[in-house]
């Protein structure tokens, strides 16, 4: 039904507050504001006889994937509702449709970065990742916010061995908050210090609108070196990762005092760099942040895996939630499935982590299809001279997608 509106609303923008509070949950609303809807559907969507619907990606009770064809051409049109039957969700992106051959898969893919690592693999039954394709799945790229899965397995391991709860308050503070403006994005940066939240909670963010506050808080509380021992499990790359960065760490040596101050760590042994993250890095203000969109140091102050290192940590996530204790692992996925479109009947359950900043993009899936196999594709791109097209995140996203058509 909203869909249906929305396809039609389209000839009457800009629309009016109160048709706005009729279609959006107040939620949503508080962080988009009606001006801002009307100002994205007039720069790209508006087509005076209304849009019209091209077919239908996947659909479940309370959200969809669509394409449609409005003035513009073809846009992919995500929607999601709350238990009132209002938007809680909307995502507007033009179609880009995947290829459906390996090769295409290939050209696509160099089309994209200068640097390329992708990964399909089918997930055996003891948790092995066999590739079905690989452009350079060993080595390792920039993740942007993919390392946040490496954090969320240190904290389910310290769960399991309890010494930390999902229900224990983590309390927001001034030194742990961190910006959306580089790596990753969230909302516990605009609460006000001493807010308290859950493990839980803090997880749930960190994973479903990649946190940044959220995730150097669990960093904080499970310790930077219960990170390194988790990137060490699950990759065969763990010395770029020591010492393990916080999301605030990497905003202020990208963008304060650039080039001096990511010089200054670039020169020190990892011993001496955790030193001068605690007295010249982590003392200074987000006030002084002056954000770029141009890739600064993405290969060298940053984090890294490569795909199959990923596929590990997925895998690895997905045996821990197994875990009478770690079963609230799933719930944290279950928020975000990276708007792939996959069909809800022919894959039950899809995990996704992803990540960009100026010169960056990854993203990877683990979805388990209706006859129980397993898959996961990890693609990383990455230009440390250039940030990377406009189009990007359409394009990796359908060359993700058809990969999973290919495999399952």
């Amino acid at each position: 039904m909203q869909l249906k509106w929305l396809l039609g609303a389209v000839a009457d923008v800009p629309l009016s507050q109160q048709v706005i509070d009729a279609h959006f949950d107040s939620i949503f609303l508080s962080k988009v504001s009606a001006s801002k809807i009307n100002s994205v559907l007039a720069q790209n969507l508006v087509t005076p006889s209304g849009a019209s619907l091209v077919g239908m990606l996947s659909k479940d009770p309370i959200s969809l994937v669509a394409v449609a064809a409005f003035g513009t051409g073809n846009w992919q049109v995500s929607i999601s509702v709350d238990d009132a039957g209002l938007i809680s969700g909307l995502l507007l992106r033009p179609y880009v449709p995947p290829p459906t051959s390996w090769p295409q898969i290939d050209r696509e893919l160099a089309a994209l970065a200068p640097h390329v690592s992708f990964l399909a693999a089918q997930v055996s039954s003891n948790g092995s990742c066999t590739a079905i394709h690989q452009v350079a799945s060993s080595t390792p790229r920039p993740l942007a916010s993919e390392f946040k899965l490496f954090v969320l397995g240190a904290l389910a391991q310290q769960i399991a061995a309890g010494r930390v709860t999902w229900e224990q308050k983590l309390t927001v503070e001034g030194q742990l908050k961190s910006s959306g403006n580089a790596v990753g994005s969230g909302s516990l940066q605009y609460s006000p210090a001493g807010t308290e939240v859950s493990v839980l909670e803090a997880a749930t963010k960190m994973i479903s609108i990649s946190d940044n506050t959220a995730a150097d808080m669990l960093i904080n509380l499970v310790g930077r070196s219960a990170v390194e021992s988790q990137v060490a499990q699950w990759s065969s790359h763990a010395a770029p990762d020591i010492p393990f960065l916080t999301t605030r760490e990497v905003i202020l040596m990208h963008d304060v005092d650039y080039p001096t101050l990511a010089d200054q760590y670039l020169s020190l042994s990892p011993s001496l760099r955790t030193v001068f993250l605690a007295s010249s890095v982590d003392p200074l203000s987000l006030g002084e942040v002056q954000g770029s969109t141009e890739p600064r140091d993405v290969d060298t102050i940053e984090w890294f895996a490569s795909p199959e290192d990923i596929c590990r940590a997925l895998v690895g996530l997905q045996q821990l939630s197994g875990q009478r204790d770690l079963s609230q692992i799933r719930s944290v996925f279950s928020l975000n499935s990276g708007d792939l479109g996959l069909v809800h009947s022919q894959w039950r359950s899809v995990w996704f982590k992803g990540g960009s900043e100026p010169g960056v993009l990854t993203l990877s899936y683990l979805a388990r299809n209706s006859r129980g196999q397993t898959f996961v594709v990890s693609a990383m791109t990455s230009n440390p001279a250039a940030p990377l097209s406009a189009g990007a995140t359409e394009s990796l996203l359908a060359i993700v997608k058809g990969a999973f058509a290919l495999m399952g």
